[in-house]
């Protein structure tokens, strides 16, 4: 005997609940290292979340302001998921998260770096399919580390729990954007 409620959903519903990748609307703006050079890329937010009531300075939505108002898939499940697509070299910087996050790669290879128990920087990198589970707290980064063309872009998955999730970058990585003159925005 079947126990889980069970609905049904008319086919123009099910419509609402899917995106294309080819018409996703990325944003390359709304974080604190937006416009820091080297952390140059697109988040594409598919199923999405509203930036956090409290945000402001180094706390954020963590695919930004911008891309968070962008969801292509407008529901609460209580998890995010978009893309990330960057050139090599490029990643955000040093940050941290009040819940979980996943990345998983799509193409190219990602390095995923993470402060260990004594502060120091440890990572792993992750081939296409490859996932890595960041617990909430972990101040963590993605950086594209693929090899070959330079221009050449690639795709992280990423899934972050909640539905108002914040995300904060660290006070080194907050002086390095205020020595670079790019944050806060003049």
């Amino acid at each position: 005997m079947e126990t889980l409620p069970r609905i049904r959903v008319a086919h123009t519903d099910m419509l609402k609940r899917v995106a294309r990748f080819d018409q996703l609307t990325g944003s390359d703006g709304g974080l604190p290292d937006s416009a820091m050079p080297g952390c140059e890329r697109t988040l594409y937010n598919v199923i999405g979340f509203q930036p956090p009531q409290d945000a402001g300075g180094a706390v954020t939505s963590p695919v930004g302001d911008d891309a968070s108002r962008l969801a292509a898939i407008k529901i609460r499940e209580g998890f995010n998921l978009g893309y990330c697509r960057a050139k090599p070299g490029k990643g955000p910087m040093m940050h941290n998260h009040d819940t979980n996050e996943t990345f998983i790669c799509i193409t190219g290879k990602w390095r995923c770096s993470w402060e260990n128990e004594t502060g120091a920087v440890e990572h792993v990198e992750l081939d296409p399919l490859d996932v890595i589970s960041f617990p909430p707290g972990a101040i963590r980064r993605f950086e594209n580390v693929t090899v070959g063309d330079p221009n050449q872009e690639s795709i992280l998955m990423f899934v972050i729990g909640g539905d108002a999730p914040r995300a904060e970058f660290t006070d080194q990585a907050m002086a390095e954007l205020d020595r670079a003159g790019v944050w806060p925005p003049r």
